[in-house]
């Protein structure tokens, strides 16, 4: 634990310091406000000692800039018989708490340990809220169907391994929810969790972006830059889109995974990192690897484990629990109270083919929460390819007629759907206009 101490007496701030590391504590001093809060800025504080009344950026504008920046940071004044006016304040104002000139330094440990026990069980506590919210988030894996209780079955046995994972699927199918799952259930799972979109980076950034690059390896590297390989060390990498990576840079990718050791872009020093990667991809691997545009090599060094996700076409039993789901995420995002869907926008919403899947279903939730003005999802409210196929007919053919009754059905439907425009009704039959004609006369139809 690092505590900053403030205080324009530099006998103080020794002393207050040797008391601390005696302690056990990290010290950093400043003479001033400004000094002060330009240290707390560059991070690591734990807890800031501050003494009231000192030249320039007072004590009380101290404690203001750091309750209100940086609330997590408990603050203790320090102040002088005469000033209890301005310790109270700086109480109101969000300091832990107070003590008066001439110091005593053990009531100051017991506070200084009261403080940083409060900030440690507020960090845990945040960090519970957060994992409690995660887990009922509609961001999460939704469905019982079988295939995607397949897909969860697979999570479970790949998760404790330490070897590469590949996810394959469409776009929009949620293979980012099926990475994270398995970081999530792995004993990484108190490390990081990385995401780089690797079809979001051009080849001159990806290099830079994976690896990173020491200062003056560019125009513009102005201090070092620590790469995604580095930022995920003792977690997971999941790079997305893996099949959108330029053959220079899957050379690098290569070595990583099977030296785990690499250099910044512009630097000599290697750096070894124990980094688990998982990666996705909508393209078929194989393929690619067939055209020369995916190296084989690293093909099987990611495709180790395999997961596949289905398309929401594939588990169409998931959807009335994806839309009520998604209407439960943008009922509270839109201060709405949006109690479901009528009968004819759920047959739509359940029989349309979401060749978009999850996120073309979300996005489409979201639209028809915020267009509806009831206290129901109508088929008015939903986005018009949905609305589009709520009002396609149908031509019904009895069993049992000729080919020439059937025909002339269908010519009557699509004639009488154009309202009798014979160049339309041959467009949509795929036969020419004379074509049609000459069945009009056959068929006797008026």
């Amino acid at each position: 634990m690092t505590i900053l101490t403030i205080d324009d007496e530099e006998n103080i701030r020794n002393g207050l310091a040797d008391n601390f590391e005696l302690e056990g504590y990290e010290v950093k001093q400043a003479a001033n406000g400004a000094e002060g809060l330009e240290l707390i800025a560059q991070g690591g504080i734990d807890l800031v000692i501050t003494d009231l009344r000192m030249d320039g950026i007072s004590g009380s504008e101290v404690v203001q800039k750091v309750t209100t920046d940086y609330p997590g940071i408990p603050i203790i004044v320090l102040t002088g018989h005469g000033s209890i006016d301005d310790a109270t304040a700086a109480l109101k104002a969000g300091a832990f708490d107070f003590l008066t000139k001439p110091l005593d330094l053990d009531h100051l440990n017991k506070i200084v340990k009261n403080a940083l026990q409060g900030k440690i069980l507020a960090e845990q506590n945040r960090e519970l809220k957060e994992k409690l919210l995660k887990s009922e988030s509609p961001d999460e894996m939704i469905g019982k169907s079988d295939s995607l209780n397949r897909v969860r079955q697979m999570i479970s046995k790949a998760a404790p391994a330490r070897a590469s994972v590949l996810i394959t699927g469409e776009s929009g199918v949620g293979k980012e929810l099926v990475a994270k799952a398995v970081h999530e259930q792995s004993d990484r799972a108190d490390k990081p969790f990385i995401v780089v979109h690797c079809a979001a980076l051009s080849e001159t950034l990806i290099e830079s972006e994976l690896f990173g690059y020491e200062k003056g390896a560019f125009t513009g590297a102005e201090s070092i830059h620590k790469g995604r390989f580095e930022l995920a060390d003792g977690g997971t990498l999941f790079l997305d889109e893996i099949g959108e990576v330029n053959l220079a840079t899957q050379v690098k990718l290569l070595r990583v995974l099977q030296e785990h050791k690499f250099e910044r872009v512009g630097g000599e020093k290697s750096i070894e990192v124990d980094v688990r990667v998982v990666a996705a991809t909508n393209r078929n691997l194989e393929d690619e690897v067939k055209a020369g545009r995916f190296r084989e090599d690293l093909f099987y060094r990611l495709n180790v484990i395999r997961i596949e996700m289905p398309s929401l076409r594939e588990r169409m039993d998931d959807i009335p629990l994806l839309m009520h789901a998604f209407l439960r995420e943008f009922n509270i995002e839109n201060k709405k109270n949006i109690k479901g869907f009528d009968k004819t926008s759920k047959s739509a919403m359940i029989k349309y083919s979401w060749p978009g899947n999850i996120r073309e279903l979300k996005n489409a939730v979201e639209s028809a929460v915020v267009m509806c003005t009831g206290d129901e999802i109508k088929m008015e409210d939903l986005p018009r390819a949905l609305r589009a196929q709520g009002e396609e007919k149908v031509i019904s053919i009895p069993i049992g007629i000729t080919m020439d009754e059937a025909e002339k059905i269908i010519i009557q439907e699509n004639l009488a759907a154009n309202k009798g425009n014979k160049s339309k009704t041959a467009d949509i039959l795929g036969i020419g206009r004379k074509t049609l004609h000459r069945k009009l006369e056959e068929l006797n139809i008026e």
